[in-house]
């Protein structure tokens, strides 16, 4: 068995996991900025909270996870200061929001509107001071924790860890997720004929969408798995 003692995760559940509370509304989250912090209104519940081990998204300092939840983006607001956001990478799928002063990512927003979570978006709860927020249900992307420089040798005791904490460790995104996704790319390959009608030859083959594809985010086997799955990285 698999030795978890001091494998820390992330500061949200390092010390057990708290529940959501179903009614909960939302709240305010703020950067790390001693003075004029920027501030972020999320005006719902979040969903699909989970810890993400990807090279991409933002961790707290010494946490190997970070921890990320998605929400309508139309429950997102920019309360204060935000002349000092910037985006981190805007060729990615999803361009995330960072204070440009403490580096704390604020939001994670994709503008392509043939991505499969376009519509969402990516939140980090512990930058809140409200309780109630949706508790994390999985750990997604475990392995990549390595890109990130941890020793393989530590992979069991982290898998282990989450395993206690009841995070099933996941490679890809959560099952639902996934089937979320391959659902989008089927829908979207889909040219059913009209009722009755009858085809003299095959049908041409599919043409590529004109939008651009996500841009591969990472290099791991798991990452072009998923590029596989809709023509990008992580999210």
């Amino acid at each position: 068995m698999a030795n978890t003692e001091r494998v820390l995760i992330h500061p949200a559940v390092d010390n057990g996991i708290r529940k959501g509370n179903p009614d909960f509304s939302g709240g305010v989250l703020s950067c790390h900025c001693a003075s004029n912090p920027v501030k972020l209104r999320v005006g719902a519940q979040t969903a699909h909270n989970h810890v993400c081990g990807c090279t991409k998204c933002w961790k707290p300092d010494g946490a190997i996870f970070s921890q990320v939840a998605v929400v309508s983006r139309d429950a997102v607001e920019v309360l204060e200061n935000g002349d000092k956001l910037d985006i981190v990478n805007a060729q990615a799928p999803i361009q995330r929001y960072r204070c440009r002063d403490c580096g704390v990512h604020m939001y994670g927003r994709i503008e392509n509107r043939d991505h499969p979570f376009y519509g969402l978006d990516f939140v980090h709860t512990e930058l809140s001071a409200e309780e109630g927020w949706s508790a994390p249900e999985f750990a997604a992307f475990v392995s990549s924790v390595i890109e990130s420089g941890v020793d393989p040798s530590r992979m069991d005791g982290i898998r282990g860890r989450l395993r206690e904490l009841g995070l099933h460790p996941y490679d890809t995104l959560s099952p639902p997720l996934m089937d979320a996704i391959a659902t989008h790319v089927a829908k979207q390959q889909a040219t059913p004929a009209p009722a009755g009608a009858r085809q003299s030859a095959p049908p041409p083959p599919q043409q590529e969408p004109a939008s651009t594809p996500p841009v591969r985010e990472s290099e791991s086997m798991l990452t072009r798995l998923l590029n596989k799955l809709f023509g990008g990285g992580r999210q």
